[in-house]
């Protein structure tokens, strides 16, 4: 079965990918919402994205935020010890 998304005016549109080659030679894979399904329906998000719908109502995939590094505890710093300055005579 297909992933559907129902979008907040009612409407529901169908997951698929294609993998195209670009310009350059590279290739590349893309993700698309169509209203029907055709060839290349997934049945899941992909892992590293999430959807999102746009202001006019669209589905969009987008690329989850990378989870923040946990903070490092800062190591205290040590001023070195001031010498007394010899007094001459």
């Amino acid at each position: 079965m297909a992933y559907a998304y129902t979008n907040s005016k009612g409407r529901t549109y169908i997951l698929h990918s294609r993998d195209t080659t670009l310009k350059n030679g590279t290739k590349q894979t893309i993700y698309f919402f169509a209203s029907e399904e055709k060839e290349g329906a997934l049945d899941e998000v992909p892992k590293a994205y999430e959807v999102s719908e746009s202001k006019n109502g669209l589905p969009v995939l987008k690329r989850k935020a990378a989870e923040p590094a946990k903070p490092v505890k800062p190591v205290k710093a040590t001023k070195p010890k001031a010498t007394k300055a010899k007094k001459e005579a």
